[in-house]
């Protein structure tokens, strides 16, 4: 199948709507019927907010990479959800093909 990898970049930290975003994002993209999300976190990074790196036994305020499969279509459906909910995020969209290989 041809469609997106739609990667958005936050932190931890950071809320929408008394959530996480991370955990807005993946929520509404299920609403939406996006088939899957996933949410990475990062050891360290850099971006618009500084550096940020784990420390051993401190709390911090990591980065979050969640991500993506869908069609184009869906993407754009979700970036404009977004725009709506003024959620201001980064994101990557990146062409992709994806599928299932073997016996499921």
């Amino acid at each position: 199948m041809k469609g997106v990898l739609l990667k958005f970049y936050t932190t931890e930290l950071r809320r929408h709507g008394g959530v996480p975003v991370s955990a807005w994002l993946l929520e509404q993209a299920k609403k939406m019927g996006i088939e899957g999300g996933s949410e990475f976190r990062a050891i360290s990074g850099y971006g618009r907010q500084g550096l940020h790196k784990e420390h051993f036994f401190e709390l911090g305020d990591l980065p979050v990479e969640i991500e993506f499969l869908m069609t184009d279509d869906d993407s754009s459906r979700f970036l404009e959800l977004l725009e709506a909910e003024k959620l201001s995020i980064f994101y990557a969209k990146i062409a992709a093909d994806f599928g299932v290989v073997g016996n499921r």
